[in-house]
């Protein structure tokens, strides 16, 4: 695995302060039943690491003292953690939003064949991704069977009641490019996503996210090894703009790794650059929000942020501009 913090750490990125914390974005842990080329967290069936019970008790009191909106469950897979679904409940009898970053095939894996029937009941979005809406694409970018599942599980989210109007159940898809470009305009891609699902399929969803790939970790070693590294870079800050910088999710976001520790995104936690706060420790953790507000500080930024703020954007939540 090549290191790619070294060729981001010298930037000319924007600085940025963080407004009122509503999302804590909490990676349960790395282990997950995939190995995907795009993958920042470079999560797989071997990753071990997993967030103790300390740990998320700190959670369910970081909710409480900041007043916590929205709570987003990432990994790796985590719906692997054993607490994942004691996490979900908590935060539900705390009136939190949860959101579920779903692989989809997860579904499909022995003990969580019933993990469709507790989303719904507990009303959890669900943000799977889904990188396209072909076989040979998903295939070559998730592995062989990918897609075929991947579609079983988005049928069996359907039944359930996942995208259609008046349930309440959402679901939301993720795109991410096959290699270094732009992801497409997000409302045409969309369009495409809906029609040929439904036609072929059946399938209905609520939103398609387009995300841009982060030259971190998996993805940016790959690009390293096949010499694209700084062409994508390139492509990146040629198209960088301004106007993106209002929405950006490490503004109103907090990313939390497997030990508790704090970032401004899920990518400065891949990259180990610690929540810089002006009002923190040097190396914050969940602790320090029970008694710490964060709104005013400063955002830790690289050139990778430029990855955010290409284009129509990129954030969690999809595309930054209409």
């Amino acid at each position: 695995m090549h290191a790619t913090l070294p060729l981001l750490q010298a930037t000319a990125f924007p600085a940025l302060r963080r407004d009122r914390l509503t999302t804590l974005q909490v990676n349960l842990g790395y282990r997950c039943n995939q190995t995907c080329l795009h993958c920042h967290v470079n999560a797989g069936p071997n990753r071990t690491e997993m967030m103790d019970a300390a740990n998320l008790a700190l959670v369910t009191q970081v909710i409480e003292a900041r007043r916590i909106e929205t709570i987003d469950l990432t990994g790796g897979a985590p719906e692997l953690h054993p607490a994942f679904r004691e996490v979900v409940r908590s935060a539900r009898a705390q009136g939190v939003k949860v959101i579920d970053r779903c692989n989809l095939t997860i579904l499909f894996e022995p003990g969580h064949e019933d993990l469709g029937q507790f989303l719904a009941e507990q009303q959890v979005e669900v943000v799977a991704s889904l990188p396209c809406y072909s076989l040979e694409n998903v295939d070559k970018q998730r592995g062989k069977g990918t897609f075929d599942k991947s579609i079983a599980a988005l049928q069996t989210l359907n039944a359930l009641g996942y995208g259609k109007p008046g349930t309440g159940l959402v679901l939301n898809l993720v795109y991410n490019p096959q290699g270094p470009s732009l992801p497409p305009d997000q409302v045409r891609l969309q369009a495409d996503y809906k029609r040929e699902l439904f036609n072929h399929f059946g399938i209905v969803f609520n939103e398609l996210y387009a995300l841009a790939n982060m030259p971190i970790q998996r993805f940016g070693s790959m690009l390293i090894s096949k010499g694209q590294f700084n062409t994508y870079m390139k492509l990146l800050k040629t198209n960088y703009k301004e106007d993106n910088l209002a929405g950006v999710m490490c503004r109103s976001l907090v990313s939390v790794d497997w030990q508790g520790y704090l970032y401004d995104c899920d990518f400065n936690q891949q990259l180990g650059l610690a929540l810089p706060g002006a009002s923190m420790p040097a190396r914050p953790h969940l602790r320090d929000l029970l008694k710490t507000n964060p709104a005013g500080d400063p955002v830790r930024v690289a050139d990778h942020c430029y990855g955010c703020t290409a284009g129509q954007g990129s954030s969690c939540g999809g595309a930054l501009q209409a």
